[in-house]
Order: structure tokens, then sequence, then C-alpha cells
């Protein structure tokens, strides 16, 4: 599947309620964020949350390679990591070359995890749909009493 099929994935999460939501949109309404850098704040009206401000914490390019806060520009260089995006050693003190992306947001982003920061009215999270699956489950799986 080619990046102009699939589009770029949003991962919103929302730290009041520890939730996390994955949504996919197309590459014009994506124009806004780029040339934006991790930490940045953006307004959530372009993707459809009204009222909603959102931060850049990080994303991942079209080939998963991961952004990291602390590499200026949108480009990839490999760098000596101890630890963070996209190294986690299984021992203190090992250290690993690896490749990341920059901070800046550019074209070739497949994925951009944004942090909810103000609330708009509209939930982002409807419970109405949780209680439906609560109801389907009940309903799948009756208690028989003999």
């Amino acid at each position: 599947m080619s990046k102009e099929e699939a589009g770029v994935r949003l991962v919103i999460s929302d730290p009041k309620i520890g939730k996390t939501r994955q949504i996919e949109v197309d590459d014009k309404k994506i124009r806004p964020l780029i040339g934006n850098k991790i930490g940045d704040t953006v307004s959530g009206n372009p993707f459809g949350f009204p009222g909603y401000e959102f931060q850049i914490t990080g994303g991942s390019d079209s080939d998963g390679v991961p952004m990291r806060f602390d590499v200026h520009g949108g480009v990839r260089k490999k760098i000596l990591m101890s630890k963070g995006p996209g190294y986690h050693p299984k021992r203190r003190g090992l250290r690993r070359r690896k490749m990341v992306c920059g901070n800046l947001i550019t074209e070739e982003m497949a994925q951009i995890n944004l942090k909810v920061v103000t609330w708009g009215k509209k939930p982002l999270f409807e419970e109405k749909e949780e209680k439906a699956e609560k109801e389907e489950k009940k309903v799948l799986f009756p208690i028989k009493m003999d």
C-alpha cells in the first residue's frame, strides 16, 4: 500500500481519561501541521475537532523511523543513543547508533502523535459506543442459572 492510498494517521491521546484514539486523515488536512516541531500546539479545527488544541509529541515517517525531539530539522540522522524514542537498551550503559528523524514535521510523516491541551465541547471519546459494546457482550454470553 502506497502513502497516497493510506493517508496520515493521527494518534490523539487524552491525558484526563487516559485513552487514545487513532484517525486516518487526508494529506490535504495535514498541511497546517507541516513545518511545526515537537512541542508546538496546533488547532483541532482542520481535523474535525473544533475547540480542541493539541500538542505535538512525536511521530514516525513512512519507513517507521521515529521522530526525536533533540535532532533539529526534517532530516534523518544516525545518532548515538542510550535511551529514548527509537531505542530501549537491555542493559544499563549500552549505547547504539540508530536512525531517527528530526523534530520537524514533513510530508514523509506517516504517523503524528498528539496530546490534548485544550478541550472542546464535543467529546473525543463517545461513551455510547462503549456501552453498546458492553451490551453486545452481555447478549453474546448469557449466564444460565439452573
